[in-house]
């Protein structure tokens, strides 16, 4: 919590990162990587102590050969909408 009582905004961007990420990694196939080059969040409510459990969902929007874009949101316990995100994510062959 930051000293006014919200969950810091750091948090919510790594789930929303997570998330995309997660969505990216469903597209590709074994031996390819990826790695986040880009994310835009807007907050659009502060989350609380109560706020309840937080549900975080990424899809991907364009699944490319070379960079992956994937949208993702964050709602708290009553289905609000607290955070959205939409990221670009470098792919790349592991070996």
């Amino acid at each position: 919590m930051n000293p006014i009582g919200a969950v810091h905004g750091g948090l919510v961007c790594a789930l929303l990162d997570s998330a995309l990420g997660c969505a990216v990694q469903t597209t590709l196939p074994k031996g390819v990587g990826y790695t986040s080059i880009e994310i835009k969040v807007n907050y659009l409510r502060s989350i609380r102590a109560g706020s309840g459990p937080l549900t975080c969902i990424g899809v991907v929007s364009k699944a490319g050969s070379r960079v992956a874009f994937a949208d993702a949101t964050v709602t708290d316990a009553s289905g609000k909408l607290v955070a959205t995100a939409t990221g670009s994510l470098l792919v790349f062959p592991l070996n």
